[in-house]
């Protein structure tokens, strides 16, 4: 019996996966969906401990302007597919979506079950072929054109195909950068690969003594001469072996490639609401107009928890038991600059097997944004994770896999 052939076939069903192979179907077009685990969307129901951050409120221009560089690229495939686009079509497949904080979204039953249900069902209501525990091997090229893929059961030919397969994050998810060796098999540049949004290991061992709190709006900037204009924003979390919170996941995207460069990164961490000098001896003195036998210990706990101060006064090598006004004018100083300006030594991190997401990947620069369409290969495209683009934490990643999964589903 003569095997179907398909107008799509999409390799990998993620989040970018799904939707470009649901907007190919809705277009009337033949889909074959391949997904190498027994399940669809593994790591759509691992995000955001389950809950799955699937968007944001910002505006389209301010959310590209969080992909730094890389965020005119991902214009074309944003305006066509943004968040209320996003919200829209969810709530066509009966999930609505709730935003508590006025900035996240997430669907309303916080279960990222509801989406894959729903995603399931409709992928049934258009006929998608969905073939599970069907891993792709390899891409048959011929005159610049790929005719099939060959899987470990069988192989299926099309007229296009969507490579969907994600980055390197979670290989207990799926994640075994197959894409990038399809890419590069069929002679697409892919760069150099790091893990990213985890949590990063310092030198000093003095964090676990500081476990207990958060951080708020703590801001964290490399403090290396080429790489000081990097720094982001957020609450951070001292862990037993190092730093962890949205602001570290946001900024290890910027450390990991750098620490394939150095034995380790030092960083500045400003604890204090990103104040600087001036201000925290204003509010320092304005302490002690009102309690002027404050010791060090009670006036750092006006800033910071008391973990974090009883730390801050043994590393200024003071008493801090001692009245403010009783330390020398050194002291007081070093208490100042390490409140502004602590500083910690970044010397590695878990690797891919905790990074939520990877930095690098499919070069954009082959890579047509206006349809996702690869440049060298006439019939292929690309989207999601598994492109060189990231973005920080916050529904971002996933928006952009539905974003660019739309439109590579387009097949413009």
């Amino acid at each position: 019996m003569p095997q179907t052939k398909y107008d799509l076939i999409v390799i990998g069903a993620g989040a970018a996966g799904i939707i470009a192979a649901i907007k190919a179907a809705s277009d009337k077009q033949k889909v074959l969906l391949l997904e190498k685990l027994p399940k669809i969307g593994a790591k759509i129901k691992a995000t955001g401990g389950g809950k799955c951050n699937i968007t944001n409120t910002l505006s389209n221009d301010e959310f590209m302007s969080r992909f730094g560089k890389d965020g005119r690229f991902i214009r074309d495939a944003l305006y066509g597919f943004d968040s209320k686009s996003l919200i829209c079509f969810l709530s066509s497949i009966d999930v609505e979506t709730i935003s508590k904080d006025g900035f996240r979204i997430f669907p309303a039953s916080h279960s990222s079950s509801s989406i894959l249900e729903a995603f399931e069902k409709e992928i049934i209501r258009l006929n998608i072929d969905l073939k599970c525990n069907e891993a792709v091997q390899s891409l048959k090229v011929d005159q610049n054109s790929i005719t099939n893929v060959t899987t470990q059961n069988d192989t299926y030919s099309a007229n296009n195909f969507i490579v969907a397969t994600g980055g390197l994050g979670y290989p207990t998810l799926g994640a075994n950068g197959d894409g990038h060796i399809f890419a590069t098999d069929t002679g697409h540049k892919v760069t150099t690969l790091s893990p990213a949004m985890m949590p990063l290991f310092s030198k000093e061992t003095w964090t676990a003594n500081c476990t207990a709190d958060t951080i708020a709006k703590a801001t964290i900037k490399i403090n290396l001469a080429k790489y000081k204009k990097y720094k982001a924003t957020g609450d951070l979390i001292f862990t037993k072996k190092g730093i962890r919170g949205p602001v570290v996941l946001d900024f290890a995207r910027e450390i990991t490639p750098l620490l394939e460069k150095y034995d380790e990164v030092p960083v500045l961490i400003n604890l204090v609401q990103g104040k600087n000098e001036e201000q925290i001896r204003i509010r320092i003195k304005e302490e002690l107009s009102k309690q002027v036998h404050l010791n060090t210990l009670e006036l750092l706990q006006t800033f910071i928890p008391i973990s974090l101060a009883a730390e801050i006064s043994k590393q200024a090598g003071i008493d801090n038991m001692k009245t403010f006004n009783k330390l020398s004018g050194i002291q007081r100083d070093q208490i100042i600059k390490l409140l502004i300006a602590m500083p910690l030594s970044i010397i590695g991190h878990d690797g891919f097997k905790m990074a939520m997401i990877t930095r690098g990947g499919v070069s954009l620069k082959q890579i047509d944004p206006k349809t996702m369409k690869s440049k060298i290969v006439d019939n292929l495209y690309f989207c999601g994770e598994v492109m060189d683009i990231d973005g920080p934490c916050g529904g971002f990643n996933l928006q952009w896999s539905f974003s660019s999964g739309y439109l590579a589903g387009q097949l413009k």
